[in-house]
Order: structure tokens, then sequence, then C-alpha cells
């Protein structure tokens, strides 16, 4: 078995984007990307819409809110 990134995170609690993708929402939480599909429409997650497409991006603040983390910045 080869050695990849499938184990390594690609965004951590230090370097996290302002907007995330679903995926490195679901890498984070180490959740299924429905899964966050699902946190989304029960209104758990929320998410922004972006382009015509309406592919899904989720902030910052409210992925360290979900996980306890009270940052002030």
């Amino acid at each position: 078995m080869s050695d990849t990134s499938k184990h390594k995170p690609s965004v951590s609690l230090d370097n996290l984007p302002d907007l995330m993708t679903i995926r490195e929402v679901s890498e984070l939480l180490r959740v299924s990307p429905l899964t966050i599909k699902r946190w989304g429409k029960k209104g758990k997650l929320p998410a922004i819409r972006i382009n015509s497409r309406g592919d899904r991006r989720y902030k910052k603040e409210v992925i360290l809110r979900l996980l306890g983390e009270n940052k002030e910045e």
C-alpha cells in the first residue's frame, strides 16, 4: 500500500482557510461528505452557495464553533 495523502488531512485547525469545501470539512471532522450535506439541510452546518453550480463553502468560524473552539481574533 502506498503512502498517500489519504491519511493526512489537507487542513488542520492551525491552517484553516476562511472558506472551506465539503471535502476539506469532511476530512477535518472525519465524517463523509454526505454527512456534511445532511447537516447543512438540517441547519447544523450552514453553507454559502457560490457560482452557477451552487457549490457549497463553509465559514471557518462556523466550523470552529461546531468543534467548540472559541477563537476570538
